[in-house]
């Protein structure tokens, strides 16, 4: 059975208007222009990894382009190529103008604004460190906002539509906007310290399980969803064929929203995160499959019969190659969230090449077609150059081979090393570094990779150039259609989802209900019950130096390569130490679990070294650690420290349950200096000279450095108690 969006108008009487071609051209045109800057941004950060001299300032360093990267690519190319696809396509599906040209030059120039200030902030170190929520406050307020006169202006052009039933891409695009919504509120409660910082009101285990609720989803509703939806309008459009089944929609629709939203403390097995929150993480990780390849198999099965052209067609190679992608990322997604794959895969390259199928096979591939698709028929034209968009098929195909596998092998071999034994029970590759160099060959490939993939989208850019220039472009698009019957009653022997089809508010509210369910279920209980955050008496804040250097540590993104979690594994305890407890982190807003160990797990560092070995790693990290890719930090030794905030810092701390005593900001500023001038002492013992020690930034790291795991000194059932 397919599904049609023929009128139920019985009126022969034609209305005349104008599709808004202008916002799809503007939200096309950016999105071509932001994924060539975050590719390029990409590819920069992979090319720093093999080379660290191209780490040149302190703006440029890893730590700070690999958020500008994936910030670029998720919010600036895909959140772009989301909006130029729901503008083109919601107007034709509902037979109706967007409902104010107003809003939508707001909404295009609100959130070219924001990706601006993202692009300002986030090289400048201004940032949460939360992944794919980086951006600061006031940042946030303004994505809410934008997000707000987007959803006011898609439900207004609903509620206007001449078409009484609503298609399926449009109930995806209403699961997104409610869902990211929800999400983005959720994942931003914080309190300011400044314009430019801000602690988030949850702390330690808490704070993780909401970052990944919002990380997770934000692949889910923001990368996924939206996509779908545009694969359902799009693809049976490039193809001129309906949907294969409008039941298997159906299913897929309800069943992805619903269960989506309870996956995302699978990106924390093993940690300290309480065994039933990971548990069902799994759980819904795994129940995920059968929905996304109901999905995934929809759209291929749409092109039954339409091989012949898909040979032939650009657009419908690259979709069919999106639509495969997504299989495959939903297909492993699920598996690696399995505790016994997610044990060799987690803080590995594994996850980085898995994430990039999704990105560079799913969502670029998709927005290419969709390219290609949208920009010949606005300028009333054709392509310039089909032999050129298939050139960029093969080439973007090639890219994202030389991309993933390499990254999966380098993963593999990671955790194969790592957790290997020699017969007489020590670690087989005791120094880190060993496990880094094994790797590199493989990165070079996965800077191959990236740089065919920018090749490809160069070649796309040139081309829509020339399919511009020879065309003319049409404003308003002329438009016919009868007006919407005025009784939404349905017709005898129709099929029952028909009814919340016709009623886009029940749609809303239920699509809203089917989210909330997973997300309170697993927030609220770690949220409201104390039990499940066991406190720790030896666990105290940190002085205010330590804070400092904690913030310092943060801007300059060293959680991008360093985790702060050490799992239960015995490969990880003789590596790194005692096995991490969520009472440890009561005290961290926000929490640095990491992602990703680039380099060693450092949540037992403090006192493994003398200070002067941290120093000398910060100005060269090669003279302590031969063979190591990380940059140098060396600014910190010469940056005097802004204790500016520090007061304000106290007090908010303070406001979220930090036990810091009633007036000790105006104290504070005395026990750093104390606490530097130690340190400062300390280093100039070791051989380090300067006169001025006490004042720069790399004391206050130093203090925060040596810091970590020291509360803890016996095994946990010497030393934690339940409040």
């Amino acid at each position: 059975m397919t599904q049609t969006t023929s009128s139920a108008a019985p009126s022969t009487t034609l209305e005349q208007f104008a599709y808004d071609n202008l916002s799809v051209k503007r939200f096309a045109y950016a999105t071509a222009f932001w994924g060539l800057i975050g590719m390029t941004a990409g590819l920069l950060a992979a090319l720093q990894m093999i080379y660290p001299s191209l780490n040149f300032t302190a703006e440029t360093t890893f730590g700070r382009i690999r958020p500008l990267h994936t910030n670029a690519v998720i919010f600036a190319f895909v959140g772009n190529g989301i909006f130029m696809g729901v503008y083109y396509s919601l107007q034709r599906l509902l037979k109706t103008r967007m409902w104010s040209d107003l809003f939508s030059a707001i909404h295009f120039y609100g959130w070219q604004a924001i990706i601006l200030a993202a692009a300002i902030t986030l090289p400048l170190g201004i940032t949460t460190s939360k992944e794919y929520a980086e951006l600061e406050w006031p940042i946030d307020i303004g994505i809410a906002l934008i997000w707000i006169v987007f959803g006011i202006n898609m439900f207004m052009t609903i509620m206007k539509r001449r078409e009484r039933h609503l298609y399926v891409a449009i109930w995806f695009f209403i699961a997104t906007w409610v869902t990211v919504t929800v999400l983005h509120v959720g994942n931003s409660l914080e309190l300011p310290v400044s314009l430019t910082k801000s602690y988030p009101v949850f702390a330690g285990v808490q704070d993780a399980l909401i970052q990944w609720w919002y990380g997770h989803n934000a692949v889910a509703f923001f990368l996924t969803t939206p996509y779908l939806g545009l694969m359902y309008y799009f693809l049976p459009k490039a193809a001129n064929r309906p949907v294969f089944s409008y039941r298997l929609s159906i299913i897929h629709f309800w069943a992805l929203i619903f269960i989506y939203i309870w996956a995302g403390p699978h990106h924390l097995l093993y940690t300290s995160l309480p065994d039933w929150a990971q548990s069902l993480g799994m759980v819904f990780s795994l129940m995920l499959i059968a929905p996304s390849w109901g999905g995934m198999l929809n759209g291929l099965l749409t092109l039954r019969g339409a091989w012949d052209k898909v040979r032939e067609d650009p657009v419908l190679k690259m979709m069919v190659v999106a639509v495969t992608a997504y299989g495959m990322a939903t297909l492993e997604g699920p598996l690696l969230s399995i505790k016994s794959v997610n044990a060799i895969s987690h803080y590995t390259d594994w996850t980085v090449g898995h994430v990039h199928i999704g990105t560079l096979g799913w969502n670029g591939m998709l927005t290419f077609g969709v390219l290609y698709y949208i920009i010949p028929r606005i300028f009333n034209t054709k392509l310039f150059s089909t032999k050129l968009a298939n050139a960029h098929f093969w080439i973007a195909t090639l890219g994202t081979l030389f991309y993933a596998v390499p990254l999966y092998v380098a993963g593999w071999t990671q955790s194969s090393m790592w957790k290997q034994f020699t017969p007489d029970g020590l670690l087989q590759y005791g120094n880190f570094l060993e496990t880094v160099s094994a790797i590199l060959p493989m990165y070079k490939l996965r800077a191959l990779g990236g740089t065919i993939y920018l090749i490809g989208v160069i070649l796309m850019i040139y081309n829509l150039i020339k399919t511009v220039k020879q065309g003319e472009f049409a404003n308003d698009e002329p438009a016919a259609a009868p007006p919407l019957a005025a009784s939404p009653g349905g017709h005898k022997g129709e099929y029952w989802h028909r009814w919340i089809e016709r009623r886009p508010v029940q749609l809303l509210v239920g699509s809203t209900i089917v989210v909330l369910i997973g997300g309170l279920a697993e927030v609220f209980p770690m949220v409201m019950v104390e039990d499940n955050v066991p406190k720790i008496a030896a666990v105290m804040p940190y002085t205010p130096l330590e804070l400092e250097g904690r913030d310092i540590y943060i801007r300059d993104g060293c959680n991008n390569c360093h985790s702060q979690m050490i799992r239960p594994f015995r490969s990880e305890t003789e590596r790194y130490g005692q096995y991490s407890m969520s009472g440890e982190f009561i005290y961290d807003r926000p929490h640095l679990w990491g992602s990703k160990r680039t380099g060693p797990d450092v949540h037992r560092l403090g006192g493994k070294y003398p200070d002067s070995w941290h120093y000398r790693h910060m100005e060269n990290p090669q003279s302590t650690s031969p063979g190591s890719i990380m940059p140098p930090y060396d600014w910190m030794l010469e940056k005097k420290l802004n204790t500016n905030q520090l007061a304000a810092k106290i007090n908010a701390l303070r406001m979220l349950g930090t036990p810091y005593a009633e007036g000790y900001e105006n104290e504070a500023i005395n026990d750093l200096r104390k606490q530097a001038a130690e340190i400062a002492a300390s280093l100039r013992d070791q051989g380090i000279e300067d006169e001025e020690l006490e004042e720069r930034e790399i004391v206050a790291l130093i203090a925060y450095l040596q810091r970590l795991g020291t509360d803890i000194k016996t095994r946990p059932q010497a030393t934690s108690t339940k409040k």
